[in-house]
């Protein structure tokens, strides 16, 4: 529930509408996980809450860390359904760490990308604002437990889990504004991200939305013949239908698009498609973000090769050259499959 929509409940149950406030903060900014935790309320309140309403967290399977501070999670939902939720850690200056929490938006993924663990379980379901927001709290007080204050910390999101955020809109935006709400997490908009893999219609309700929300586009290859392979949802939404799309995205948040570009030795990594890569992102104001490739399975491990540094500098150095910014991702989680293209649920693995 949004702090309105808790402000109304409240009200339903002959309560003042301060008292909604002070739940929804109860929730989102102090981590409660249940009502008797509010001891602001009076205690007959609690009790009655207790009977008309709940907290409802996803509840922690299993935890992982790897030796980079990166954090994955395997959280159960009400329904048994199981999601991958992930917390990166960076360095900025010895006083000053910055988390990025990587959240799901759906159970499993529809789009099917070939070297993505996630693409390879099918599609369950898409999450509700409650089951995306749950991961984020439950992040939270793992990495700072007591304080609810994510802006104060140095939060960032990322809809970069398991799922396509544009297939399930609604709920990843419903989402998006209670992790905004200055009375819960207090995240910027300009902190959070939202990666599509290319559904256009959903880049223009979401330009629709007014919002300053940072958006990321996995591009993979600069032809449509390869990113029909690599990204099908391309047979879709084609190149000529995507790019101008982000041209128009771009002019109307004036706002510098990111392109993510995972490496795939031998099949887009030659310096001439970084070519190609250049001359379709030309005149958009554009960064690059090349990531080499991660093993997409326990079982495929020893089978893939992440393509070298130096190609990935040298692809880099092209696009450079020509006009694109570009950078290299910083690998992160990999020793726990925590990395881009790595999660995928417990659930799904045994379906």
């Amino acid at each position: 529930m949004t702090q309105n929509e808790i402000i109304d409940f409240m009200t339903s149950l002959q309560q003042p509408r301060f008292r909604g406030r002070q739940v929804f903060s109860a929730v989102y900014r102090r981590g409660c996980r249940g009502f008797m935790e509010m001891t602001d309320l009076p205690l007959g309140l609690r009790h009655e809450m207790d009977q008309a309403a709940e907290v409802g967290m996803p509840e922690v399977l299993s935890r992982q860390s790897a030796g980079d501070g990166t954090v994955k999670l395997l959280m159960r939902l009400q329904d048994g359904s199981t999601v991958e939720a992930v917390s990166m850690l960076y360095r900025l200056d010895r006083s000053r760490d910055r988390l990025t929490f990587c959240l799901s938006s759906q159970v499993g993924c529809p789009i099917g990308c070939p070297f993505c663990a996630t693409g390879k379980s099918g599609f369950v379901r898409n999450l509700t604002a409650g089951e995306i927001v749950g991961q984020a709290l439950v992040l939270l007080e793992e990495a700072a437990p007591g304080i609810g204050d994510a802006e104060k910390i140095g939060v960032n999101i990322v809809f970069m889990g398991m799922g396509e955020p544009l297939l399930n809109l609604e709920e990843v935006l419903k989402a998006g504004r209670l992790l905004h709400d200055p009375e819960g997490m207090g995240i910027s908009w300009r902190r959070i991200t939202i990666s599509t893999s290319g559904v256009v219609p959903g880049i223009r309700s979401l330009m629709g939305e007014g919002l300053p929300i940072n958006l990321a586009v996995s591009l993979h290859a600069a032809d449509n013949r390869l990113r029909d392979r690599l990204v099908p949802i391309n047979r879709r939404y084609p190149l000529e239908e995507l790019i101008p799309a982000c041209r128009e995205y771009a002019d109307a948040g004036g706002r510098r698009m990111t392109f993510e570009y995972v490496l795939l030795p031998g099949i887009n990594d030659k310096l001439e498609q970084a070519c190609q890569l250049a001359e379709l992102l030309a005149g958009l104001p554009a960064l690059v973000n090349l990531i080499p490739v991660n093993p997409a399975g326990e079982e495929e491990q020893s089978g893939s090769n992440p393509a070298d540094a130096k190609r990935a500098r040298e692809f880099a150095r092209v696009l450079k050259g020509k006009g694109i910014g570009a950078t290299i991702r910083e690998g992160k989680g990999g020793e726990i499959m925590a990395a881009c293209g790595q999660l995928r649920s417990r659930e799904v693995r045994e379906r």
